[in-house]
């Protein structure tokens, strides 16, 4: 488990990824601690999802190094993994499965409960809104309540009722001294939450501003 000073924490440094010989953005370096929330803004293309994907060890840096204490990793990104062909207690079903637990009735009910699906249960995922379906795969954070959360634009698709459905989930898991992740390109940001921000911004716009001041 990496710590430093004794703590449990996330630490990056220096970390590069290239595309095509090309840095994706700026070396990165900092660290996040557990009950920490880091909101990761950057416009368009400054490389916000490949950040995370390179958190959760889906790719490999070119440079630097990313150390992760040994929890499990939740990710939702822009494709949720809902089965649109199962309803939303069967995905949930499936889930809970997945990360090694058998779901009680009760604890799917409540699962449900907590993301506002409760009338719709029993519908297949593919008959719902973009909305439910995003609270659908939301709802599968509730299983793994000691991972670290990195959730990619988590506020996307989703009404008032439905962003405030993830500021309660993001509040319990920092009050769990959980770690969470986020990703944005908007001015949504967790209501009522500390949270910590990082910006990045593509390492050809850097370098481009660069050069308009030389």
């Amino acid at each position: 488990m990496h710590k430093v000073n004794g703590t449990v924490v996330i630490q990056v440094d220096n970390l590069v990824f290239e595309r095509w010989f090309i840095p994706i953005f700026e070396a990165l370096s900092f660290t996040v601690k557990p009950a920490e929330i880091l909101l990761v803004r950057g416009a368009n293309g400054s490389g916000k999802t490949t950040l995370l994907r390179l958190l959760a060890g889906l790719l490999e840096p070119t440079e630097g190094r990313v150390k992760l204490p040994q929890l499990p990793v939740a990710w939702i990104g822009h494709k949720l993994g809902v089965k649109d062909n199962l309803t939303v207690r069967e995905n949930l079903q499936f889930a809970a499965r997945f990360y090694g637990l058998e779901a009680s009735t009760e604890l799917l009910a409540q699962s449900i409960e907590q993301v506002a699906l409760t009338r719709v249960a029993e519908q297949d995922a593919g008959s719902l809104s973009a909305g439910q379906r995003k609270r659908c795969a939301l709802a599968t954070l509730l299983f793994q309540p000691q991972a670290i959360w990195l959730l990619d634009e988590p506020y996307s698709s989703l009404d008032e009722h439905g962003m405030k459905i993830v500021d309660r989930l993001l509040a319990a898991h920092q009050q769990r001294g959980g770690i969470s992740i986020l990703a944005s390109h908007g001015a949504l940001t967790p209501s009522g939450l500390e949270i910590k921000e990082l910006t990045i911004r593509s390492y050809q716009d850097s370098h481009q501003y660069r050069e308009s001041l030389a």
